[in-house]
């Protein structure tokens, strides 16, 4: 980076706004040469503010805003009355109250960046989290600065008939061929959840009535192409505002609610008041266009965005060192309505998957922070599975800790204490505390230390007394400027498994107990885990147990417990928590993979532990057996006969051996589907659908099951099962068994399956050619390809007609599955995989910055590689740092890699 550093901020350095915006008129008219937004302010100083910062007002601004105009009640200011530089307007020596008023030009159709007011496609829309509103007019960009808004669009009606923003349309006129809607916001918000949306769409329209009997208009909206696939988000939209009133008494509070899908989209979905703007691929769905793994992230985004309402807006943050505040509490709540849409068990895999695969290793690299950090460079980059999919793990602690009623208790405790406030973590916490009469003062290290905390756990059973003593070490290691944690308190959920697989009724000293819980065959204690080392003495114990450890991942921690491979068969068969059961095959497997790894970088036979085949035969066996019962859980089967990935694989590693464990994994994968090929068909056929498509959780299990046997079958190089995978291509009504099966033959090594694969790709391709969603998977089932030779594919996929990097979501399809989800192929020894992400990273940080940034990830994670790797990888790095212009996004994450 040849300019000088960008600046650090500090969460300690934070100080009260010294101004305050009472109100926020917009007047946007949209032209295809320029847009012109005046913005008429009503500004207070803030009487809680240091009299010596309330001097002078200081707005942010974009660089590319051209200022017409600045006034101060209704006089137009002389230049020497304020100043612009360095992205700010300085007013001098401004009345204790006053109205501002500035004129500015932007050009929206040449913002890259997505941030502030640009175009997706022939639509201008917005997105302003966290500092994009900025770019559209000068204000106080700060989330404890909450305003109301009334904001009227002008613009061509012909080109924009649809003219959206925040709260309750209010007026709307004509002017030639121009028009105008005025939209008013009666409740107060950040800047950042301002929003606009004008273009030629089309919507589809609904009614809520909420448990106060209010109506309540719903329109999703998107382009006249995309209007067939929105009626499924529409679904998901009721049923989650219906969740929300139940489970958390929350209503929603405006007379409209509004979606709107758009193509070109940094993020997943952004909350904006009453106008959530969505990225394409989270909010449209349809049989034949969208996978089944597509339907659950169109219905958890949808809720997600909608939970904001309370958890974001209505409360929001007062400083983006709190985003953890909002977000982590709403991935709690999004993931606890999936889990009562679905099976709770196959959630809580999949959201554990998704922590291990994503937050683990970021606690474990140079960018690793706590979920409250203490400073940043760049706000974009705090955007983390640490600040959400771990936050919401800390939340789920304390429903844990508490129990649900108690947690309820101070969650409405929360809302009403600080409706229409901007506060911080520790107002949450004061809430659990107050509403319940506890003390989470230790509790509270969780939002102030980095890390993945590892529990060391053994285990004593005596005879005479009947007790079983657990005795627990928690540490947590080392992170960038943080050398020493002190310990946590956290929940351990625990159960003692007799030898016929039931629960014992335990007990255990009260203090030790947070709650009890009891459900159909489960008994678990939830244990307070609080010192470095802890001894938990469990009583009424008749007979010597297997204990069933950290029941539902109670804890976003690395669990340890000597477990042997009898044991672990043991609880995948009997453990009355679903999460565990996975776990034991998850840890059996890993184990036999280990075990080979070893064998093949010492150059010994391999030998494949037989105890990990029969429990795969087992599940199998049960799944064959228990199909016309009712209550065989498919989801699950298909998730415990699954492998764990090369990428976790790789985590666990000291050292990681890409070529080891690829090789080791596929051994593995090739034994089983080799051991039980005789079983695999019948179980692929018993599941293969000939009904009706349905997106409903008993039919999505039956495909995942179908698809999981399917590549099995595809495992070995033979050509048997080719035309079966040929025939699912080709005959599928769904996405979900058409991307299967393509998938299943770019992957195969089988003889005949090369004309096959080619000519499905092309097929695909040319059927689904004008679906971008469809387009985006036909470029990550390539990227993602493990046979030799993905670097000249993705290489040759970057000259394709379709590709761009202007479109997040296309550039992501292609770099992300290559870097991200192919490890053998990106890691390869001569280095192209990480040449060709840095070119990417400094082609997107002339594009778009924060695109930019979250690519880079692969590489900061050099520190785990042998010393060759290590090499190529941080000279990609420190070339990346000498481009000129770096942004600040992609600054921070190479040079901290560096550190």
């Amino acid at each position: 980076m040849k300019e000088g550093q960008p600046k650090t901020i500090h969460l300690k350095d934070y100080k009260v706004p010294p101004f305050l915006i009472e109100s926020t008129e917009l007047h946007v008219a949209l032209n295809e040469a320029e847009t012109t937004v005046t913005s008429t302010l009503r500004v207070r100083r803030n009487p809680a503010a240091d009299v010596a910062d309330a001097t002078d007002l200081v707005l942010d601004g974009g660089e590319d805003l051209r200022t017409q105009m600045v006034a101060v009640d209704d006089r137009e200011l002389l230049s020497n009355e304020y100043a612009i530089a360095n992205e700010s307007l300085t007013l001098f020596d401004v009345p204790e109250v006053f109205e501002l008023k500035t004129r500015v030009a932007i050009k929206p159709q040449e913002n890259t960046a997505l941030e502030g007011l640009y175009k997706s496609g022939d639509m201008y829309c917005t997105q302003c989290e966290a500092e994009g509103f900025r770019n559209i007019t000068w204000y106080l960009d700060r989330p404890d600065v909450m305003s109301v808004y009334r904001t009227t669009i002008e613009a061509d009606k012909a080109e924009y008939p649809i003219l959206l923003s925040n709260g309750n349309k209010v007026d709307e006129g004509e002017s030639g061929e121009r028009h105008w809607v005025t939209w008013e916001d009666p409740f107060k918000k950040p800047a950042y959840l301002f929003a606009l949306v004008a273009g030629d769409l089309e919507f589809v329209e609904d009614q809520f009535t909420t448990m106060s009997g209010r109506d309540v208009t719903l329109r999703i909206f998107t382009e006249s192409h995309n209007i067939d696939k929105v009626d499924f988000a529409m679904d998901s939209l009721k049923r989650a505002m219906r969740w929300d009133e139940q489970v958390y008494g929350r209503e929603y509070d405006l007379d409209i609610f509004m979606i709107v899908a758009v193509e070109s989209f940094n993020m997943g979905a952004m909350e904006n008041k009453g106008l959530n703007i969505f990225n394409t691929s989270c909010v449209l769905a349809r049989p034949d266009t969208t996978t089944d793994a597509g339907y659950e992230r169109v219905e958890a985004v949808v809720a997600h965005e909608y939970f904001h309402n309370w958890s974001g807006n209505r409360v929001t943050c007062r400083d983006w060192f709190q985003l953890s505040l909002k977000e982590g509490f709403t991935v709690l709540r999004d993931q606890s309505f999936s889990e009562g849409m679905g099976s709770e068990t196959v959630c809580r895999v999949d959201q554990v998957q998704v922590l291990r695969s994503a937050q683990f290793p970021e606690d474990a690299g140079p960018m690793a922070h706590s979920i409250r950090p203490d400073s940043y460079i760049e706000i974009n980059n705090f955007y983390t599975a640490t600040v959400y999919e771990k936050g919401a793990e800390v939340v789920r602690m304390y429903r844990t800790l508490l129990g649900p009623d108690r947690f309820r208790r101070g969650c409405d405790l929360y809302f009403e204490r600080h409706d229409g406030e901007a506060v911080t973590t520790e107002h949450f916490t004061r809430a659990m505390e107050d509403a319940n009469g506890v003390d989470l003062n230790q509790f509270r290290r969780w939002y102030s230390q980095a890390g993945t905390p590892v529990l060391e756990v053994s285990g004593r059973y005596d005879e005479k007394e009947q007790t079983y003593t657990l005795l627990v070490e928690q540490m947590c290691p080392p992170t960038p400027g943080q050398d020493e944690k002190a310990p946590y308190h956290m929940p351990l959920s625990v159960g003692l498994l007799d030898t016929d697989g039931r629960d014992m009724r335990l007990d255990a000293e009260s203090g030790d107990i947070a709650t009890v819980r009891e459900a159909d065959d489960e008994y678990s204690l939830v244990l307070n885990l609080i010192e470095t080392q802890q001894q938990f003495v469990l009583s009424n114990v008749e007979r010597e147990p297997v204990p069933s450890l950290l029941r539902g991942f109670s804890a976003p921690v690395k669990l340890s417990f000597d477990y042997s491979r009898d044991d672990l068969m043991f609880l995948m068969s009997h453990d009355a928590d679903g999460f565990n059961r996975w776990e034991a095959g998850q840890r059996l497997a890993i184990d036999v993979i280990q075990d080979v790894v070893t064998n093949l970088q010492a150059g010994e036979a391999v030998k494949i532990d037989d105890r990990l085949l029969k429990a795969c035969g087992n599940i199998i066996d049960e799944a064959l057996a228990r199909d016309a019962d009712g209550s065989l859980d498919k989801a699950m089967m298909a998730l415990m006969l699954a492998l764990p990935s090369e990428q976790y694989l790789g985590e666990l590693a000291e050292v990681v051996d890409v070529d080891a464990i690829h090789q080791a994994r596929e051994l593995v994968r090739g034994e089983i589907a080799q051991a039980f090929s005789g079983q695999l068909l019948p179980l692929y056929r018993l599941n293969d659908l000939k009904n009706v498509f349905s997106p409903e959780p008993a039919d999505r299990a039956r495909r995942s099951l179908k698809n999981l046997a399917l590549s099995y079958l595809m495992q070995p190089e033979t050509t048997e099962m080719v035309a079966l995978c040929v025939t699912q291509f080709e005959q599928s009504d769904n996405m979900t068994d058409t991307s299967a099966a393509i998938r299943a033959l770019v992957n195969s090594s089988a003889p005949d399956a090369g004309p096959a694969r080619d000519k499905a790709l092309i097929d695909f391709y040319n059927r689904w050619a004008d679906e971008a969603l469809v387009v985006d998977m036909w470029f990550q089932i390539q990227a993602a390809c493990q046979r030799p030779g993905a670097i000249g594919r993705v290489r040759a996929l970057l000259e394709h007609d379709a590709f761009t990097l202007q479109n997040p979501n296309r550039a992501r399809a292609l770099i992300g599955p290559f870097a991200n989800s192919n490890p053998v192929n990106f890691h390869d020894r001569s280095g192209a995989g990480y040449e060709f992400l840095a070119d990417r990273v400094i082609e997107l940080n002339r594009i778009n910055p924060q695109i930019a940034a979250r690519m880079l990830s692969p590489l900061t994670r050099w520190r785990r590689f042998d010393g060759d790797r290590q090499r190529l990888m941080t000279s990609e790095l420190e070339r990346i740092l000498a481009e000129d212009k770096l942004s600040p996004d992609v600054y921070e994450v190479a040079s901290k890699s560096l550190a």
